[in-house]
């Protein structure tokens, strides 16, 4: 006899596969989904995805600043929205003449709320500015003296300021400071977890020591493959996937069945 055991496939479908049984009545029956810990993983290594990812979008030329300090701002100011707000308010912040942390930290709140409006949650994201702005006049705006510290203090003085989480820490490392640090971000958590590297809710200090233990690699290698991760989820690897002319091969997802017809294989 055959019997049919249900796991969890991807993208939260059901995933029937057929085992022979032992016995008629087999007692697995009736066993609980395997999690996401006991899928294999797939052959395809980081460095492999890097250089599928390159070959299939080209080099993206992050951070798009003009500064460090602009590039910092962005890290800011991009936090739950998309690029293209972000680099608005920026523009507008250098427009008007402001794009300084000395300029910043005496702006009258209502100012600095409209000039990052694009950005927005405007509110929450002046205050973390501010934040940012104060910290630095601990360095005397100076940030050669800032990026000077080794990368472990450097990152723990960046995660102290209000509002700067990992993912902006390591952003301002990698694309300000240069530091070899690879960003995870949704978008990696995604690709990962279709690739059965990671768990669905994977935390961000298990993504980012997947890649860099498995690929060390420098700065702007591992600047360059946040910035495509960042390219394929936004053309291919989205919410609901485009796996046609996906460039990335091997991936499970793009075996997975169409949507209401779940897969069978007999062993």
């Amino acid at each position: 006899m055959h019997q049919c055991q249900a796991g969890d496939g991807e993208g939260g479908q059901r995933d029937f596969r057929f085992r022979k049984s032992r016995f008629p009545s087999d007692p697995r029956r009736n066993q609980k989904p395997s999690d996401d810990r006991q899928r294999p993983m797939t052959t395809i290594r980081p460095d492999r995805l890097f250089e599928q990812l390159h070959a299939a979008y080209g080099p993206q030329y992050w951070w798009p600043a003009k500064s460090p300090f602009a590039m910092m701002v962005g890290a800011i100011l991009v936090q739950n929205t998309a690029w293209a707000g972000a680099a608005r308010a920026v523009d507008r912040l250098e427009d008007a003449g402001f794009l300084h942390p000395a300029a910043i930290r005496p702006l009258e709140e209502e100012t600095l709320w409209e000039l990052i409006r694009p950005a927005g949650y405007f509110r929450v994201k002046a205050k973390r500015l501010r934040a940012l702005c104060t910290f630095l006049q601990g360095f005397d705006d100076d940030l050669d003296r800032l990026f000077a510290l080794e990368t472990p203090r450097l990152r723990e003085a960046l995660l102290g300021v209000n509002g700067v989480g990992e993912e902006t820490a390591d952003s301002i490392l990698c694309y300000g400071a240069k530091r070899a640090i690879f960003v995870a971000d949704a978008y990696t958590r995604r690709l990962f977890h279709r690739l059965h590297w990671v768990e669905e809710k994977a935390g961000y200090g298990e993504m980012q020591s997947l890649v860099q233990t498995r690929m060390p690699g420098n700065q702007a290698q591992l600047g360059e493959f946040h910035a495509l991760i960042v390219r394929h989820g936004k053309h291919h690897c989205r919410a609901k996937p485009v796996c046609r002319e996906c460039p990335v091969s091997g991936c499970p997802a793009m075996r997975a069945p169409p949507q209401g017809l779940p897969e069978a294989s007999a062993q």
